[in-house]
């Protein structure tokens, strides 16, 4: 159950974070960045 709830978390980040990504550059920074939020949501659990 938390692991679809967080898969589903994530997928919308995903979305919202491609979906905003104007360039190449930003779409590398907006991977970097939603990598990041991941692992810290991961290490909290």
């Amino acid at each position: 159950m938390l692991r679809k709830l967080l898969l589903i978390i994530l997928l919308a980040i995903l979305l919202l974070v491609l979906a905003s990504c104007q360039t190449v550059q930003g779409v590398g920074g907006d991977i970097k960045w939603t990598g990041q939020k991941s692992a810290e949501i991961l290490e909290g659990i």
